[in-house]
């Protein structure tokens, strides 16, 4: 089903360099809002480590937000030192093209890592890419999110039981 990520993990940093090399991932198209920060606009400690270490293994990276606020995904991106496109408009395919293209990968190459099913799950799957979806790094979020979360949550119960 389309709306199932291929993983599921708490947080990005628990994505370890081997989980990719199993699954055969050279790039990773990244969230940000609750995904690398929390509605605050702080990112969780470890993330910046985490992210130069698995791009000294050869990782590439691309941040895909939905955020139309330029400045706001820039900032992310100039900290972890990778590109970035804004207003992605996640699930439709225009941004994540366009992230695996500055990736110059294929999308069976890229994992999708976001926090939001109906988005960045959805969206993955439907480019083919590899779904990663992480919890959200707080309960606090954009109203449009808050109305989709109590869906979200049913479905993350699902998967688990379909996954046990």
């Amino acid at each position: 089903m389309r709306v199932y990520p291929k993983m599921y993990l708490k947080k990005v940093q628990e994505i370890t360099y081997e989980m990719l090399q199993e699954n055969n991932i050279s790039g990773m198209i990244l969230d940000v809002d609750n995904t690398l920060i929390d509605y605050d606009r702080n990112m969780p400690e470890g993330v910046d480590n985490w992210c130069k270490s698995l791009k000294q293994k050869g990782i590439q990276f691309c941040i895909a937000s939905n955020s139309n606020q330029k400045q706001k995904v820039e900032m992310v991106a100039k900290r972890l030192e990778i590109p970035y496109i804004y207003f992605a408009k996640k699930p439709l395919k225009s941004g994540l093209k366009r992230a695996a293209k500055v990736m110059e990968l294929k999308p069976t190459q890229i994992a999708l890592v976001g926090d939001q099913i109906f988005t960045d799950v959805l969206g993955a799957n439907r480019m083919g890419m590899f779904s990663i979806l992480v919890d959200p790094i707080e309960e606090k979020d954009i109203w449009m999110t808050r109305v989709k979360r109590p869906i979200e949550e049913y479905l993350k119960k699902k998967y688990q039981k379909r996954n046990m």
